[in-house]
């Protein structure tokens, strides 16, 4: 069954198109997971009874049409399923990022008002108890994994086993029940809630029909032409839009499978063993790889560096215009498939891409240079422009037409056109419905004529490619007039692998300042090199050499700023390395690690005020949380740095 059968059928609903996958395409893989090594496969037959076995036993424990189902785990094939169970019983299932700490949890219950929680694990179930008593409309939680719940109080948790079993006890006396419950749902019907990371206050539940999410995976499959032979690796968070579309909504569609790895920490390996061949990942995923990338390649011996450098020169010069079937000379053809053979394929493999003929990045801008980077050892990856709003996808970039400098074109059945004020505005068959309980901001982020506000500013370029410059609201002015946009800023400082998070300042200021967060592995890799001596992340941050080195990365950023005549006039003059890496257990950022600005301004003022002083030092004393919950305090001396001309 193709992307567009499913259309000329009256399958407008996940649980619908999951009985006839299982119907036209049962004995096909559907989900794998790497449980103790081994690979585990269910094909879409498997998965349909899994679904409606689940289906049933939360019938019988009480779930009800409307009612909201809050999940939390990891990249799990029952947590999948229990999204398509619930969405059977005409119920609404709600992610919650799986590393959210209780009261994130919490609000996302009350505001939901979920009755019902499926979780991965202990970890999760102990999260869900510490708050039960605090949530008086929650009323039963089930559990993927039964270690160490042994001897926990049962009277309202559940295996999810067993849940199943009595659910296949409900089929058997009732074997139409969900036959009877399908013909219930509709397109129009809501799906899912996803809420938003939060970035600016509370997080937002964004509610999304079967309709917005199914036409939209559509759209995007067929744009790409991703097919039923495509397999991808779902290890990105249940309750961020992006997984919730590539691993559920386009597989739906397509009949692709999905694999879960093991855990976070075997991603990479169990990328080597499936070989994915459609790829998403956040920038911050690409830029990580090439960090772990370049350290080895640092390691190595001379012949191997030199090896490396010569043929990734080549690859640089030509590897792009090959990808994109570009006249390239025979001699360069030659030499690059030399550098394929020897450099290019063994990198591709290590890095889990050897069979990837797709891959795409979004949610913020990546360095031109990664980008090109990965293009030129022939991986095909591309940027798309999207939100969870728009179930994704706003715009994409076709074939022949992939740059480093815009997100692409309009995708398949969206509109794009700019504001007055520079902001960007899109309508589609994505749009979502509503924010949950929160009419005003729905009114102030959807227009009447179904136009959605993005709060982003760009332009369409001549050739109707969209650039993002930055958050409509963060875009500012220095003094001069000059405009200051700090997520570009911060975008150019983060290509440096020993950069991992920045935060600049300038608006309504005489020049722009930076606060910098080191990248650990690639600091230290770096350090352990120069026999540098540290003890902790704090003392390697205030390291003199260290602070010598990234002053050298900010004045590359600024060298390259000074080129472009929009922003020339936003060259760091000053910049200090924080004692602390930002954690969103301290609230400096969101779960999918976006700057919190406004925390920010607030918790760390007065090494503001210092980077706008003539100070060239500042003590400061922060409060963190640490793993295990306890709070604490950690002080430092903070050297100020400025960037000689």
């Amino acid at each position: 069954m193709t992307p567009t059968e499913y259309t000329n059928q009256e399958l407008d609903t996940f649980p619908k198109l999951l009985a006839e996958r299982a119907r036209v395409d049962g004995d096909r893989p559907a989900m794998r997971e790497k449980e103790f090594g081994i690979w585990q496969t269910w094909n879409w037959r498997e998965v349909r009874e899994e679904v409606n076995a689940f289906a049933a036993g939360l019938h019988k424990l009480g779930l009800q049409r409307g009612d909201r189902i809050l999940i939390v785990g990891d990249n799990r094939p029952r947590l999948y399923w229990t999204m398509a169970a619930a969405q059977t019983l005409g119920s609404i299932p709600v992610p919650a990022y799986q590393d959210a700490v209780a009261e994130e949890i919490k609000y996302v219950i009350e505001h939901a008002g979920a009755h019902f929680v499926v979780v991965e694990d202990q970890e999760q179930v102990d999260k869900i108890l510490e708050v039960k008593d605090e949530c008086p409309g929650l009323k039963e939680i089930i559990f993927d994994d039964s270690r160490g719940l042994r001897n926990y109080e049962r009277s309202h948790l559940h295996d999810f086993a067993v849940v199943q079993d009595q659910g296949r006890e409900v089929l058997k006396s009732n074997p139409g029940f969900i036959d009877g419950e399908l013909e219930k749902g509709e397109g129009s019907d809501i799906s899912i809630i996803l809420y938003t990371s939060g970035t600016t206050g509370k997080p937002k539940g964004v509610v999304l029909s079967h309709n917005n999410i199914l036409i939209t995976a559509k759209n995007s499959v067929e744009g790409d032409g991703l097919s039923a032979d495509e397999d991808i690796v779902a290890y990105l968070p249940m309750a961020w839009v992006g997984d919730h579309v590539f691993s559920y909504g386009q597989s739906y569609v397509t009949g692709f499978c999905v694999n879960c790895p093991e855990s976070g920490a075997t991603v990479m390996q169990d990328m080597r063993e499936i070989g994915p061949t459609y790829y998403f990942a956040p920038p911050r995923v690409f830029e990580n790889l090439l960090t772990t990338v370049m350290i080895r390649m640092e390691d190595a011996g001379w012949i191997k560096r030199k090896m490396f450098s010569t043929f990734m020169d080549v690859a640089r010069r030509v590897g792009t215009r090959i990808l994109d079937s570009k006249s390239v000379s025979l001699a360069d053809r030659l030499i690059y498939l030399v550098g394929n053979f020897l450099i290019y394929a063994p990198l591709r493999n290590t890095l889990g891409f050897s069979r990837v003929h797709l891959a795409y990045t979004a949610g913020e801008a990546i360095g031109p240079e990664i980008f090109d980077f990965y293009r030129s050892l022939g991986i095909n990856l591309k940027q798309l422009y999207g939100q969870t709003e728009a179930a994704v996808f706003v715009t994409m970039q076709p074939n022949g037409e992939v740059r480093s400098d815009t997100v692409g074109t309009p995708a398949p059945g969206v509109e794009v056109q700019i504001a007055e004020s520079g902001e960007v505005l899109y309508r589609s068959p994505g749009v979502f419905i509503e924010y949950y309980k929160n009419e005003k901001a729905t009114q102030e982020t959807k227009t009447a004529e179904g136009w959605v506000h993005t709060g982003d500013a760009g332009y369409i370029d001549d050739e109707n490619h969209l650039r993002i410059i930055d958050r409509a609201k963060d875009v500012g002015k220095l003094n001069d007039g000059s405009m200051f946009a700090p997520k570009f800023l911060e975008n150019k400082l983060k290509f440096f692998p020993q950069i991992k998070e920045a935060v600049t300042f300038g608006d309504s200021r005489n020049y722009a300042t930076a606060f910098i967060n080191i990248d650990l592995e690639a600091v230290a890799s770096w350090a352990e090199r120069k026999n540098i001596a540290y003890g902790s992340y704090q003392e390697l941050a205030a390291n003199s050499e260290v602070y010598g080195m990234i002053e050298e990365c900010v004045s590359k950023v600024n060298a390259d700023l000074a080129l472009d005549k929009h922003l020339s006039s936003s060259q760091i003059k000053r910049f200090l390395i924080l004692h602390k890496e930002l954690d969103a257990d301290d609230g400096e950022l969101t779960r999918t690690r976006k700057v919190r600005r406004r925390i920010i301004f607030d918790k760390y003022q007065v090494l503001i005020d210092a980077l706008y002083s003539e100070k060239d030092a500042c003590f400061i004393e922060t409060e963190v949380t640490f793993e295990d919950g306890r709070k604490g305090i950690i002080s430092g001396n903070l050297e100020i740095r400025q960037i000689r001309d």
